[in-house]
C-alpha cells in the first residue's frame, strides 16, 4: 500500500462550507454575503410574510367569513362503534371514561352518540349529547340514556 493510496475514513470528514477561514478557502472574504447590505449584516433576520415593503399577501388576500369563538365542538360516535364495543369488550355500560379507554374519544373530548348503525344490545349509555334517532335506537334496545 502506497501514501498515494491513503484517504479518511468514512464518515469522519464534513462536506460542509467553512466560512471565514481565509481567502485560501475559496469563502474567505465577504464569506458569501456578498457586499454590504442588509442581509450581510450579523444578526439579520426578516420577518415572516414581509415582501421587501410590497403589501404581503396575508394583508392583500379578502377576508370574509365568521368564526364563532363560543362554537361548542362535539366528538361524534356512531351507534355500531357502541354495538362493536359491546360484542368485542363484552361492556354493558358505555361513558366517556370507557370510549377513553378503548381509544374512541380524547380525555377532554365532548361526546355526541349518532344513530348510524343499529343497536342489539342492552347498553346503558352515558354521554354529553345525543341524537334523536341515536336516543329512540338506545331505548328501543332497552337500555338507558343519560346526558351528562
Amino acid at each position: 500500500m502506497g501514501l498515494e493510496k491513503l484517504k479518511p475514513a468514512e464518515g469522519s470528514t464534513k462536506s460542509r462550507k467553512r466560512i471565514g477561514r481565509g481567502e485560501g478557502s475559496g469563502h474567505g472574504g465577504t464569506s458569501t454575503r456578498g457586499h454590504k447590505g442588509q442581509k450581510s449584516r450579523s444578526g439579520y433576520s426578516k420577518k415572516i410574510g414581509f415582501e421587501g415593503g410590497q403589501m404581503p399577501l396575508q394583508r392583500r388576500v379578502p377576508k370574509f367569513g365568521f368564526k364563532n369563538p363560543f362554537r361548542v365542538e362535539y366528538h361524534g360516535i356512531n351507534l355500531d362503534t357502541l354495538q362493536k364495543l359491546a360484542d368485542e369488550k363484552k361492556v354493558n355500560a358505555i361513558t366517556p371514561e370507557v370510549l377513553v379507554e378503548n381509544g374512541l374519544a380524547n380525555k377532554n373530548d365532548l361526546v355526541k352518540i349518532l344513530g348510524r348503525g343499529e343497536l342489539k344490545a342492552k347498553l346503558d349509555v352515558t354521554a354529553h349529547k345525543f341524537s334523536k334517532t341515536a336516543l329512540s335506537a338506545i331505548e328501543a334496545a332497552g337500555g338507558t340514556a343519560t346526558s351528562l
